[in-house]
C-alpha cells in the first residue's frame, strides 16, 4: 500500500503584505521629509520676515527720532539738547548726524574708512562741490533710557535740500540748481521762496542688525503750521448782530496808537502792505469802536484819532473786515477749533497740564510771573497758552511768539510782546498802568464761549477796555513778527522710501 504525501501550491498572493508595508513605509517616509523640508523653508521664511521687520523698524525707529527731536516743545528736541546743532537755515552740504554706538564701537558716517559709512550722501551731492564734512556736527542718540540698549540703528542723517539732490523742478525752473529748498504749506509744493516758508529737510537713518541685516530708509520732512484766522487789522474785533464789540481808549495818553501800517522786525525801511488799523467782523461795531457803546463811555478823543492810522484813507481807521474774513472761520465752534488744534502743540501751557475742552468755570488767574522761566526771545518765539485769565501787571518782562488766553487778559504796558495775541474765548482784555511799551504783530480779540463756558451759537461782542491813563504805545502790525510767531503742529511727512543697500 503506497502512501500519499498531500502536495502544497503556494499562493500567488505570498509576499503581498511585505510589499505593502514597504510601500506605506516609503510613502510615510517621503511625507515627513516633505513636512520636515517645508517645516524648514517656513521656519527660515519667518527667520527672514523676522529680520527684515526687525531691521525696518530699526531704522523708522532712528527717522522718528529725528523727527520728533526737530520740534521745538519736545523735551528732548534739539533745541533743548544740542541747540547750536542745526543753523537756520541748515545749509545745502552741511549735514547734522544723530549716532546710536553700541557699547565701545565707533559709529562716524562722515567717514569712509568707518564701520558705517554714510555713501549715500555723495549719490545725491556731487562730491567735487559738497565732499562730505569730516568730521560732521553730530549728537548722540536719546533712545537708550536706563542703561537699555534702543533700536539698532546706527545713525541719521538730517540735510538740507535742493532741486539737484531731489532731482526735480521747482517754481517754474529749467535748470536743477543746488539752492535751499522749503515747503509752502498753503499751497503744498517745495518752493525756493523763503518767506512765509519752513525749510525742508531729508531725513535718512541706516539700522545694521547683529547678523547683519541691514536697511536705510529716507523722509522728506517740513514743519506744519496751525491754521490761523487771518490778520488783516492790527487789531480784530468780533462782533455779530446784538452782540457788538467794544473798544476803549487810553484817552489821556496821546501818544497811544494802533497801526496798521506795516512795521518789520528790525527797524529796518517797511516793504509790506498796510492792513487796517482796528478791523470789525460785523459792520454796524464801527462806529460804536469810535464813539463808545456797548456800555463802554470811552470814545477816541478828537485828538488822538489820527493815532489810528492804517489802510484806510482817514484816521481814524476802523474797518469792517468781514467782507475778505473766510467764511469758514467766522463761526464760534471755527475758531474754537483753532484753539484746539493751538492747545496740544504749546511749548508751555498754563494751569499746566490743562486743556481749553476741560476748562472749570470761573476760569482760574495765571500771572506774569509764571512766564519768566520760559526763556522766551527773539531767537526763541514760543506758543503759550493759557486756559484761564492772564494777569502780566508789573511783569515787567518782554514776550515772543503767540500768546493765547481762553479767559480775560490784563495787560501791562510795561511788557513788550512780539508776535501775536489772541484772546479767544471770554474775549476780554483790559489794560492799565504807566509804562511805555507796545504790541508788535497783531491781537485777534474773540468772544467765542458765554461767561460759563459753554460756546456760543453766534460770535459775541469782542470788549477791549483800556484805562484813560493807561500809557504805552499801543499796537503796530508787523506781518514779520506775525510770521516769527506761527505754531506748528509737527514735521509733515512730505514723501517716503526706502534707498537700496550700499
Amino acid at each position: 500500500m503506497r502512501t500519499r504525501s498531500p502536495i502544497r501550491r503556494q499562493s500567488k498572493e505570498t509576499g503581498i503584505a511585505l510589499l505593502i508595508s514597504i510601500f506605506v513605509l516609503l510613502l510615510i517616509s517621503v511625507v515627513a521629509i516633505a513636512l520636515i523640508v517645508s517645516s524648514g523653508t517656513e521656519t527660515a521664511l519667518a527667520g527672514n520676515y523676522r529680520t527684515a521687520t526687525g531691521v525696518y523698524y530699526a531704522a523708522l525707529a532712528g527717522l522718528e527720532e529725528a523727527r520728533g527731536r526737530l520740534l521745538a516743545k519736545n523735551t528732548g528736541s534739539f533745541k533743548n539738547t544740542a541747540s547750536s546743532l542745526i543753523p537756520t537755515p541748515l545749509p545745502i552740504g552741511q549735514p547734522v548726524y544723530i549716532i546710536n554706538p553700541v557699547g565701545g564701537e565707533t559709529v562716524a558716517p562722515w567717514d569712509p574708512a568707518s564701520t558705517y559709512p554714510d555713501l549715500e550722501f555723495n549719490t545725491e551731492f556731487p562730491v567735487a562741490t559738497y565732499p562730505l564734512p569730516n568730521p560732521s556736527r553730530r549728537t548722540t542718540s536719546l533712545s537708550t533710557v536706563a542703561g537699555v540698549q534702543g533700536p539698532s540703528y546706527k545713525w541719521v542723517r538730517i540735510n538740507a535740500v535742493s532741486e539737484s539732490s531731489l532731482n526735480i523742478y521747482v517754481d517754474g525752473d529749467t535748470a536743477r540748481d543746488n539752492q535751499v529748498l522749503y515747503y509752502d504749506s498753503a499751497q503744498s509744493k517745495l518752493t525756493k521762496i523763503s518767506s512765509g516758508t519752513q525749510q525742508a529737510f531729508e531725513i535718512t537713518s541706516f539700522a545694521v542688525l547683529p547678523n547683519g541685516s541691514q536697511k536705510m530708509l529716507q523722509y522728506l520732512a517740513a514743519s506744519a503750521p496751525i491754521t490761523l484766522p487771518p490778520f488783516l487789522a492790527a487789531l480784530t474785533l468780533s462782533g455779530s448782530a446784538g452782540n457788538g464789540a467794544a473798544f476803549s481808549s487810553p484817552s489821556k495818553n496821546t501818544v497811544f496808537y494802533v497801526s496798521g501800517n506795516e512795521q518789520d522786525c528790525s527797524g529796518s525801511p517797511v516793504v509790506g502792505s498796510a492792513v487796517a488799523a482796528i478791523g470789525v467782523l460785523n459792520g454796524s461795531d464801527i462806529n460804536p469802536v469810535i464813539y463808545g457803546g456797548s456800555g463802554f463811555t470811552g470814545i477816541l478823543p478828537a485828538s488822538t484819532r489820527t493815532n489810528y492810522k492804517g489802510s484806510g484813507p482817514t484816521a481814524p481807521d476802523v474797518q469792517d473786515i468781514s467782507g475778505t474774513f473766510p467764511t469758514n472761520l467766522k463761526s464760534p465752534s471755527q475758531l474754537d477749533a483753532i484753539v484746539n488744534a493751538i492747545a496740544p502743540n504749546a511749548d508751555a501751557t498754563f494751569p499746566p497740564g490743562s486743556k481749553p475742552s476741560s476748562a472749570t468755570y470761573p476760569l482760574p488767574t495765571v500771572y506774569g510771573s509764571a512766564l519768566t522761566s520760559l526763556g522766551m526771545s527773539p531767537t526763541n518765539p514760543l506758543t503759550v497758552v493759557v486756559n484761564g485769565n492772564l494777569d502780566i501787571s508789573n511783569w515787567s518782562n518782554d514776550g515772543y511768539g503767540l500768546l493765547l488766553v481762553t479767559g480775560t487778559f490784563t495787560y501791562d504796558p510795561d511788557t513788550n510782546w512780539y508776535g501775536i495775541i489772541l484772546v479767544m474765548g471770554q474775549g476780554i482784555v483790559n489794560g492799565s498802568h504807566m509804562q511805555y511799551k507796545q504790541i508788535n504783530g497783531a491781537m485777534f480779540v474773540a468772544q467765542t464761549r458765554y461767561s460759563n463756558g459753554n460756546l456760543r451759537s453766534q460770535m459775541g461782542g469782542a470788549s477791549v477796555k483800556f484805562d484813560d491813563e493807561m500809557q504805552g504805545n499801543g499796537i503796530r502790525y508787523s506781518s514779520c513778527w506775525i510770521q516769527k510767531a506761527q505754531p506748528t503742529s509737527g514735521y509733515k511727512i512730505l514723501s517716503f522710501h526706502e534707498i537700496s543697500q550700499q
